[in-house]
């Protein structure tokens, strides 16, 4: 799939990072949109994959899962030779990678030998660039990240391989690796910011350039580059890129002065009464002549619920999933819609004081969440996210065998990877299974980097699981890990001053 944003505005100008600026005087802002930039968005899933690459994918993850890197490796690698664009595949083959790598624990003299024996390879992937054969560069490049996963030189060379070779996702993923281990390389983080930009990812793009300032305070061009940027995402989630593809001035664009005044009144923080109204009538207008546009089902709907009409909105989110069966999306919806219900009746009562009901109402709005989890979870059995939700509710319920099946599954998924195994290694815990909690929680300690939030939840609870299993000394070194760099988390503090003693 392509995508261009071009435009061709009378009184508009390139400005020196490539976008057209267009000043809106009516708002007396400008906007600045992509200039003749094309960026092919090639990520296949899973089930886009053919036959070959998706039981290779799912061996390899199998592989990976069991600790067997070296064969999860190869099996990875014959994945994305077969499906280059397969991202997912890619993921867990460079965490392999880094994972072995890492467990290897080479000395300087072996790190020397390594890159040695590279040099040629190295030259020849490099040649391979400069001439215009990026597949077969990126190739090799991969070959070379297979040895030494964090060497800066390659990682550089593998996305540079990508973005020539028309993967600029693959060379997104390439260098957000570099980041996490290179965060204050200033010319990889430009890199990233200007690849994020140029897929509509403004809001990354805007974090890289601001690190990019922060690296270079007083480099007139980052500056720039982050103004830019920041107009760009600010424009993407005002929502003016429909506007701004009709083309023209502003009162020009829109189809004419009342849609103006419309878009504007949306866009207030708070609406009217009287807005709200215009805005509904609008909406209905719009949806009569595109009968089959789910998006303006959807904004109706929101515009209900600011207006606690959640009957209406319900029934607006209904008949757009009538029209269109089968998207999980819009099934998500109508979910949340309903929850969103129960909550406000359930505020209400708490307000009349009538706790009895507020009681009775929210033991509804559970039973309904969990029966219509348990619902779409067999409607879409392939929606991973529906499956960690679904074993979150389960671990919460006591159903441990049920939700170590879910997690099991929804680990599948590199969003819901961490906390599925952080709740497999809980679900182990509560039964007292504690060599395979400890597994879990050591497997989700290796694929962070940094310190967050869920890594100290991660290292907290597998110190937890070794004071349980009689082990201080490793409790404690588990303990340290957080100790040193948040003292104030949960009673860490006095569970180590404790297991010192």
């Amino acid at each position: 799939m392509r995508y261009t944003l071009a435009f061709l505005v009378l009184g508009s100008h390139i400005n020196e990072s490539g976008f057209r600026c267009l000043d809106f005087s009516a708002f007396g802002k400008k906007i600045y949109l992509l200039h003749k930039r094309e960026f092919r968005m090639t990520e296949i899933t899973q089930d886009q994959a053919n036959k070959k690459a998706r039981d290779l994918f799912n061996k390899g993850f199998v592989a990976f899962e069991r600790g067997n890197l070296d064969y999860a490796i190869d099996l990875l690698s014959a994945c994305i030779q077969i499906e280059p664009a397969f991202l997912q595949a890619r993921r867990f083959l460079r965490a392999a990678e880094i994972q072995r790598f890492k467990q290897t624990k080479l000395g300087a003299v072996s790190k020397a030998m390594l890159l040695l024996k590279a040099l040629p390879k190295y030259g020849q992937a490099l040649a391979l660039v400069k001439s215009g054969k990026a597949d077969q560069a990126l190739w090799m490049a991969e070959e070379l990240l297979k040895d030494d996963p964090l060497n800066r030189k390659y990682l550089r060379l593998a996305a540079r391989a990508a973005e020539q070779a028309g993967l600029p996702e693959a060379a997104i993923q390439t260098l957000e690796v570099a980041y996490e281990h290179y965060p204050d390389d200033a010319e990889l983080v430009e890199w990233l910011g200007q690849l994020y930009r140029q897929a509509g990812r403004t809001r990354e793009a805007r974090q890289m350039f601001e690190k990019l300032c922060e690296l270079k305070p007083r480099d007139l061009q980052a500056m720039k580059q982050l103004k830019d940027v920041t107009a760009l995402d600010s424009m993407l989630s005002d929502g003016w890129v429909e506007t701004a593809q009709k083309g023209g001035t502003y009162r020009g664009i829109i189809k004419d002065t009342k849609e103006a005044v419309l878009l504007e009144q949306e866009a207030k923080a708070v609406k009217s009464d009287k807005d709200a109204a215009a805005l509904i009538a609008e909406f209905k207008e719009r949806i009569a002549a595109e009968p089959g546009n789910a998006n303006l089902y959807r904004g109706l709907a929101r515009l209900y619920a600011q207006r606690k009409m959640f009957d209406e909105a319900i029934e607006t989110l209904t008949k757009a999933l009538e029209m269109n069966p089968g998207d999980p999306e819009l099934d998500a919806a109508v979910s949340q819609m309903r929850i969103q219900k129960y909550d406000y009746e359930i505020e209400q009562l708490k307000q009349a004081g009538d706790t009895a009901g507020a009681a009775a109402k929210e033991a509804e709005r559970n039973q309904f969440y969990a029966d219509n989890l348990q619902e779409r979870v067999r409607r879409y059995p392939n929606d991973l996210k529906l499956r960690y939700e679904w074993g979150v509710l389960l671990y919460e319920n006591d159903m441990l065998n049920e939700a170590i099946q879910q997690f099991q599954l929804s680990q599948r998924s590199p969003k819901h990877r961490i906390r599925s195994l952080y709740y497999l290694g809980m679900c182990f815990k509560q039964k007292k299974q504690y060599d395979l909690a400890v597994e879990q929680f050591l497997k989700a300690d290796s694929e962070i980097a940094g310190m967050d939030a869920d890594k100290k939840e991660i290292l907290y609870e597998l110190g937890r699981t070794y004071e349980l299993m009689g082990r201080p000394k490793d409790a404690v070194e588990a303990y340290k890990r957080i100790y040193q760099v948040d003292i104030g988390f949960k009673d860490v503090a006095q569970r180590v001053e404790s297991l010192y003693k």
